[in-house]
């Protein structure tokens, strides 16, 4: 009787999981499509390419800046279920213009914009929209995700694992995605002879299976969870923003997904750079990464193990059930701090690339420090939590600003130094909870 309860709570926990994986892959799809679209949509952007560059990132998370509240007002008015589905829905029209602007790219190459000296493609701006869209997407699904997991009663864990079992999921996604654009769209050849084409096929096949996801979702039975939201017409006592505790998380996990979406989308762009300037990056001695034949290149494998460093440092701190959120998260902000001040100095991408094991479970601490205890007002909680993703955009683009400014990415890591520093202090003071902030449910 107990393992038929087990199984059947199991699955509804799968199936979001399951869904946060394709979250996971499609973020990371959009992040690497950047060095690929510099060499096609912004070949002639002259000095302001890695500033055009970052826009992609900016976009995508300038979707969930606009629409994480949203998607909580959506959760609220007609439950868990229907708001995934239409996330789900924003991501196959996300698809649909990265589809078309490959297809203006390639059918009329001439279509181009004058910004000063800059000479950018007009499908650069359609894959704009699409990255917006693909953004709003992932908002919408994690404003669902995040609270649901971290409420469900899947017996035998505790919030802060299920949180990194579900968050270990989607980094297989963030993981195996750099390969699928060096592999499957770009078939392993050398990035400057890539062609914009060579997205139609993936993209149509990325589109009929989320499509297919979508549908699948839709009929199936999706348990609501209990004491997470306000019903129809119940009014909130407080603001949100009145729980400390939850303020300064907001503010931590801005920093946090500032400093780990620019490790993941700007670490190749440095790689090209160094590359560039006759300093070859090696692995295990070896500058190229041949494969059937096919050179995955440096840069892909660079951003390979740093997202799974994310696989790996969630898979194992899910065992952590004796260590606090705190403790995990104290540790993890001082060695990364330490990490990033020996790469710049060094100039050696191996200890930027091991960020991401620290990274690995900063995110799942951070949001149950940030809503514990609040209750009836975690959904909300969730949606403003969502919303400091956009960090993801500002640190990005501000870095790449950076990086034209002073003509190289070097020292535009000490972003990561600042975010990183932030985190600690959440975590020693931030995210302790004031007496006059402890709910009675």
């Amino acid at each position: 009787m107990t393992t038929s309860k087990n199984s059947s709570a199991l699955f509804p926990f799968a199936i979001v999981t399951f869904i946060y994986f394709i979250v996971g892959f499609l973020t990371t799809v959009n992040e690497q499509l950047q060095a690929p679209l510099k060499f096609t949509f912004l070949e002639n952007a002259g000095n302001l390419k890695n500033t055009f560059t970052t826009l992609i990132s900016f976009f995508f998370f300038l979707g969930y800046l606009l629409n994480g509240t949203l998607a909580s007002k959506w959760v609220n008015k007609v439950g868990y279920k229907r708001t995934i589905v239409r996330g789900l829905i924003f991501m196959v029209f996300g698809l649909g213009m990265y589809l078309t602007a490959a297809w203006i790219g390639e059918k009329y190459p001439e279509w181009v914009a004058i910004l000063g000296t800059a000479e950018v493609a007009y499908g650069f701006f359609i894959f704009l929209i699409g990255s917006y869209l693909m953004g709003t997407a992932a908002a919408v699904i994690q404003v669902v995700v995040n609270p649901y997991i971290a409420s469900y009663n899947l017996p035998g864990t505790q919030p802060v694992q299920r949180l990194n079992i579900t968050t270990a999921v989607n980094s297989i996604g963030t993981t195996s995605a750099p390969f699928f654009v060096t592999l499957i769209m770009f078939g392993g050849i050398s990035i400057e002879f890539i062609k914009i084409e060579q997205l139609f096929l993936p993209l149509v096949i990325l589109m009929i299976s989320v499509l297919l996801v979508t549908l699948i979702t839709h009929n199936l039975d999706l348990p609501d969870i209990a004491h997470t939201r306000f019903e129809k017409g119940e009014k909130q006592l407080r603001s949100i923003w009145s729980f400390k505790h939850f303020a300064l998380g907001v503010l931590a996990i801005f920093c946090y997904v500032g400093t780990e979406v620019a490790i993941g989308a700007n670490i190749n762009l440095y790689a090209f750079e160094l590359m560039d300037a006759g300093h070859p990056i090696s692995f295990f001695g070896k500058t190229d990464i041949i494969i059937g034949g096919m050179d995955l290149g440096i840069h892909a494998l660079l951003s390979t193990l740093y997202w799974g460093g994310f696989l790996v440092g969630r898979f194992v701190s899910s065992f952590f059930s004796a260590i606090s959120a705190r403790t995990q998260l104290t540790v993890a902000s001082v060695l990364a701090v330490v990490l990033a001040i020996v790469a710049m100095l060094t100039q050696n991408l191996w200890f930027l690339v091991a960020i991401g094991l620290l990274h690995s479970t900063m995110w799942s601490c951070i949001f149950s420090l940030a809503t514990k205890n609040l209750y009836k007002y975690t959904s909300k909680a969730s949606g403003v939590f969502i919303s400091a993703v956009f960090g993801g955009a500002v640190f990005t683009i501000v870095q790449g600003m950076m990086a034209d400014a002073l003509g190289s990415w070097r020292w535009t890591w000490t972003i990561t130094v600042v975010c990183e520093l932030v985190i600690l202090f959440y975590a020693l003071f931030g995210s302790r909870i004031r007496e006059k902030d402890v709910l009675v449910n």
